[in-house]
């Protein structure tokens, strides 16, 4: 580990294919050496197109692989916490997709584990690094809307989901809950990153289009350490999609969307100002460049086990009452 970090993926699944897997071969000081997934077959089929040395069937076998000095943990939430766990048993750093685990009481335990392995643990998080949000980060720190007051986001989505054939992401024996765990988990994630740490926040849950089980509508409130409040709404059921997030200054706005490519705007009683950054084609790559650093000793990594903690925390209150 002097000079490069090898990896190896547990769970190369959709999302290494393109965000996170060429990030870890890009990355400079970083190398992709072996990939899981429990299908032997598809994980071949990754490693021999992505020029992956090795591949396995078992996630043990890859966790203890001598050649491998950490592990990315991709899999779906609800086997978070036990590749973490055997990750941090074997001694090694881990990566592991958001959200962080089913709930905070599972973070905890991931954290702890990792704390008393005297391994770190990161996560996927990685909108902490990308020059879009830094930018938004960069407009706070300078004041370009004087101080924050109050945020607000609006999501929304079309139900497309057949209940015949349910994608594992709204079965919360599988991810936790809905699409609000794992798309408003980004939103949640990011105000802590531009705004700091939500100390309290009270929210309603409900299942409006009886698709699925897990909740299609959550709004709540919550409140930052710094006194700026918040409010939102995200609607899974609703007859378009969109989404977008405002924060609201003493002197301006700030307008921006999470997950869509329109500009971020800045409006004063001087004008409106558009800024326009794209992501990069591998969106995780700048986030795993800093976890890279940190492991070199060159850096410091921005999204932790305990960032995300607090994002899973927020999230359990914001669904803790049904409607």
């Amino acid at each position: 580990m002097e000079n490069t970090i090898r990896w190896g993926i547990v769970g190369c699944g959709n999302v290494t294919e393109v965000k996170s897997g060429p990030g870890f071969q890009q990355a400079a000081g970083s190398e992709l050496v072996a990939v899981m997934r429990r299908n032997g077959e598809l994980a071949e089929d990754y490693a021999r197109r992505h020029r992956v040395a090795r591949w396995y069937d078992d996630a043990d076998r890859l966790i203890g692989d001598p050649q491998v000095d950490a592990v990315y943990v991709a899999t779906p939430p609800a086997s978070h916490k036990e590749y973490v766990l055997a990750a941090a048993g074997a001694g090694k750093p881990v990566y592991v997709e958001k959200p962080m685990a089913m709930n905070a009481g599972e973070c905890e335990e991931m954290i702890e584990a990792c704390r008393k392995a005297g391994v770190p643990l990161f996560v996927a998080y990685y909108r902490r690094a990308l020059p879009r949000f830094l930018k938004v980060k960069q407009l706070l720190s300078m004041g370009a809307i004087g101080e924050a007051r109050f945020v607000t986001t609006v999501h929304t989505k079309k139900l497309t989901e057949d209940p015949g054939s349910l994608p594992w992401r709204v079965r919360p024996e599988i991810s936790g809950g809905g699409h609000f765990f794992d798309l408003a988990s980004h939103t949640l994630d990011l105000f802590d990153f531009l705004l700091g740490p939500i100390r309290d926040a009270a929210g309603r849950a409900g299942n409006q289009g009886k698709a699925y089980e897990a909740e299609d509508v959550v709004s709540g409130t919550y409140v930052f350490e710094s006194g700026v409040q918040g409010t939102g709404v995200w609607c899974f059921t609703a007859y378009q999609g969109g989404e977008m997030n405002e924060i609201v200054g003493s002197r301006g706005k700030l307008t921006f969307s999470t997950f869509g490519s329109e500009p971020i705007r800045l409006t004063t009683a001087d004008g409106i100002g558009d800024y326009s950054l794209e992501h990069p084609e591998h969106i995780q790559q700048p986030l795993i460049q800093t976890i890279v650093d940190e492991l070199l000793g060159k850096g410091r990594c921005p999204s932790t086990g305990e960032s995300a903690l607090r994002t899973a925390k927020v999230m359990d209150e914001l669904v803790k009452i049904h409607s």
